[in-house]
């Protein structure tokens, strides 16, 4: 990820944008977790993630039958800065969406 048009593009859509905020306060996420905090379905999510993968903005990671997801390590600085920014001054629907992720019964554990 280089351009910044590519960056913003990829975050343009509602699902995106809150996926990748939530994952970069969250650190790691799976799918299941994502489907549950967004309250959509598991094939638009992870439509979604597939598309914040190809941007180069997420990572990811199998383990045994878990994929997680996480901010890639190769984001640019003024990427990551914008999503700090970003998280940052949208706190209250951050929180709103991880008070839906903290009532999960059997989240899987990523370590």
């Amino acid at each position: 990820m280089k351009e910044p048009l590519q960056f913003f593009k990829c975050l343009s859509d509602i699902t995106r944008l809150n996926a990748t905020l939530l994952i970069f306060v969250e650190g790691e996420l799976c799918v299941c977790e994502l489907v549950e905090a967004l309250n959509d379905s598991q094939p638009k999510i992870s439509r979604h993630l597939s598309q914040l993968r190809a941007c180069g903005i997420l990572d990811d990671v199998r383990r045994g039958q878990w994929v997680f997801y996480s901010i890639s390590k190769n984001l640019p600085e003024w990427a990551t800065e914008i999503l700090e920014t970003t998280s940052r001054t949208n706190k209250e629907s951050l929180q709103v969406l991880q008070t839906s992720l903290k009532a999960m019964e059997n989240r899987p554990q990523c370590c």
